[in-house]
Formats: structure tokens, C-alpha cells, sequence
């Protein structure tokens, strides 16, 4: 399995404070928005004609979906593609995401693992499949240091996470389970207060005092800092190997069955995206910061981005071990009944490409498509 690499730390690029869409991490509530920021030069009139005219591909604006951030600011993502044109749409929402891929209006999404496994499970196994990682890591316990010291000060306090049963909701559910503390997971109520809050109003919760801290994904987690709170946990601390999946790659299996070659030539763009940024840092968080300012107008504060950007790891592998826990851990907190995983991995096209690059092929952990 390939390694996931940090971003380190890198002088702060001075840019102006940020906030609207751009804390939605796993986020919710808003409609997908077509993406008109230019991505690549038209293609040269040589360009190689593959089996589509075009490819629609959806992301968040949030730095854990760096990969198709960067890939599609530096035209890493179409230069593989030739003649086949990218159409970029932007979502806030797993949910829509999903909703967009099931429809048909989407063709290849950036997304996180909860999404991916509601939408697997709830098409019965017949809409999508996982083709790669993107990222790992990117996720942290933030708290306001006054009320809370120690991670048994949580008892009897308001604690926010994104949505029920997003990825971070489950996270944070599984381990008061583990503290041996009791929660409903429908209401939130119990030994901690579960409040659920969408990303973009978090920040101001937590300088209201309306809740204690939040379980969020990065920029809220460095936002949330900037604001005052203090780091108490990275949940990176709790996974084998410091590794966990954040941000898959997912094709509509239509999509995949017609056009192998477009989903190859993406997955060519993506490992090769995710190469340039392990190896040009200082590029690629300017680069992604760029994205996100053409998204939302602004770019992320240097005192948001800075913190933010080394706790993400970017990496071709999709953890998939990571993301048959999240579904056990959603079982357990019975959000969901148990899930038939069987097939929701296709990593076919993305060993290839990775053989042909001369890295190590990756793991589909028993879950792949037969």
C-alpha cells in the first residue's frame, strides 16, 4: 500500500480573512454550483479523442478535496484527458452529491466515506463504486480551553459534529462509546451533548458560547482555533498507522462501464496531481488556496490555512480497511444496519495507472467488485 504523505508546515502566504462556503469540510446544505474558474487551456487540435466528449466531475471547496482542488486550478486533471472536456460542479452537500451521481447529472465525484456508504448501500450496490483515495487524516477535537482541559471534561458538554451520521458524527459517537458514556444517536442527548451543525455556522456557535467544542473537519478545526478554541484531540491519534479515509474518488458504475478509458485517463490525472503536491508543498497549498478563493471570493486566512494543510495527508490509497470500520462504527451506534460492502471498490483502473507509474498497487480489503 503507498504511503500517505503529510503536508508539512510552510511560510504563511498573507492573504484576507475567508468564511462562507469555504468551512464546509464534509459538508451540508447548498446546492451544487457549476464551476466557471478556467482549468485548463482548450485542447490542441492533435488532442487524443477518448470514448466521451466530456467528464462531469464534483468536489467540495474545502482543503480535503485538495486533489481535485489542485489537479483542476493546475490542469493536471485535463491535460490526461485530451480532447475530452472537464465540467467541473461544486457541492456542500454529500447528500446532493450523491443525489447528482444516482441522477445522472454527475459523472465522477470527490467525497467522503459515510456518503459513499449510504449511497452504495442504498441503491442497493448498483449506482457507484470507489475507484481511489484522495485523502486521509484532516480532522480534530476543538475546544474552548476555559470550560474544557482534559477529554474527561467533555462529560456534560455541548460537543458539535457536521450532521447525523456524517463521518465525523460517527467518529465522535463511537469514541463516547468507547469512554464508556451513553448518547441517543438520534437525539444527541445523553452523557454529551451531540449537537449537529453545519460547518459554516460552527464557528460562530462556538464564539457564542452555544456550544463547547466541535469533532470537525480542516478549515473549521484551524477556524475554530483562530476563534479562540484549543486542539484537545486530532483523531488521527486513534487509527492504526495514523492513517483514516476522508475523501474518496467515485464513478457512476454507468459511467464506468462506458467509458473505462475517461475514468482511467481522470485516475492518471489525479495520481499525478497527488504527486505534484507531495512533492511541490509550498505550490500546492498556494494552488489550492487559489481554488478556493475563484470558489468563494476570498481565499482561507494564512492563520486558518497554515494549521490546516499539515494535518491532511494526500494519497492515492483509499484506506479501504478505514472505511469498513466507519461502516462497523455506524452499526454499532445503530445509524445504520449492517451494510453489504461487497463490490463498493473498483481499483481495477487505478492499479493500472499506478503500476504504469511504478508504484505499489493498493487494497481494495476483500471489498471489491467481483
Amino acid at each position: 500500500m503507498s504511503a500517505a504523505r503529510p503536508i508539512t508546515t510552510l511560510r504563511a502566504i498573507a492573504v484576507t480573512a475567508t468564511l462562507p462556503l469555504l468551512l464546509t469540510a464534509c459538508g451540508y446544505g447548498s446546492e451544487a454550483k457549476k464551476d466557471d474558474a478556467k482549468t485548463s487551456a482548450a485542447p490542441a487540435a492533435d488532442a487524443k479523442k477518448l470514448s466521451a466528449s466530456e467528464v462531469r466531475i464534483g468536489y467540495f471547496p474545502n482543503l480535503t478535496h485538495a486533489t481535485a482542488l489542485v489537479g483542476l486550478q493546475e490542469g493536471l486533471i485535463a491535460k490526461e484527458l485530451g480532447a475530452t472536456a472537464i465540467k467541473p460542479q461544486s457541492f456542500n452537500a454529500g447528500p446532493s452529491e450523491i443525489e447528482a451521481l444516482n441522477g445522472g447529472s454527475l459523472d465522477i465525484g470527490f467525497i467522503g466515506p459515510s456518503p459513499s456508504i449510504n449511497g452504495y448501500v442504498k441503491s442497493k450496490g448498483s449506482n457507484l463504486r470507489i475507484i481511489s483515495g484522495s485523502a486521509s487524516g484532516g480532522v480534530k477535537l476543538v475546544v474552548n480551553p476555559d470550560k474544557i482541559k482534559t477529554l474527561d471534561d467533555l462529560k456534560g458538554k455541548k460537543i458539535a459534529t457536521p450532521q447525523k451520521g456524517n463521518t465525523q458524527d460517527v467518529a465522535f459517537l463511537n469514541w463516547i462509546s468507547e469512554k464508556g458514556w451513553k448518547v441517543d444517536p438520534e437525539s444527541g442527548k445523553g452523557d454529551v451533548s451531540v449537537v449537529r451543525t453545519d460547518n459554516k455556522v460552527t464557528p460562530d456557535a462556538f464564539k457564542q458560547g452555544s456550544i463547547d467544542g466541535a469533532w470537525v473537519p480542516e478549515p473549521t478545526a484551524s477556524k475554530l482555533v483562530t476563534d479562540g478554541g484549543s486542539v484537545l484531540l486530532d483523531e488521527t491519534s486513534l487509527w492504526p498507522d495514523k492513517k483514516f479515509v476522508i475523501t474518496n474518488v467515485i464513478v457512476s458504475q454507468k459511467f464506468l462501464k462506458e467509458h473505462p478509458d475517461v475514468v482511467e485517463a481522470v485516475l492518471r490525472g489525479t495520481v499525478k496531481t497527488n504527486e505534484w503536491i507531495n512533492a511541490n508543498l509550498d505550490k500546492a497549498k498556494a494552488s489550492a488556496n487559489a481554488k478556493l478563493a475563484a470558489e468563494g471570493g476570498k481565499p482561507l486566512d494564512a492563520k486558518v490555512i497554515d494549521p490546516a494543510w499539515p494535518s491532511i495527508a494526500i494519497t492515492d490509497d483509499p484506506l479501504a480497511a478505514t472505511l469498513k470500520t466507519q461502516s462497523e462504527w455506524a452499526v454499532k451506534a445503530k445509524l445504520i444496519e449492517q451494510p453489504d460492502l461487497a463490490g463498493i471498490y473498483d481499483l481495477t483502473l487505478l492499479n493500472k495507472v499506478l503500476k504504469a507509474a511504478g508504484k505499489p498497487e493498493v487494497s481494495d480489503a476483500g471489498l471489491g467488485a467481483k
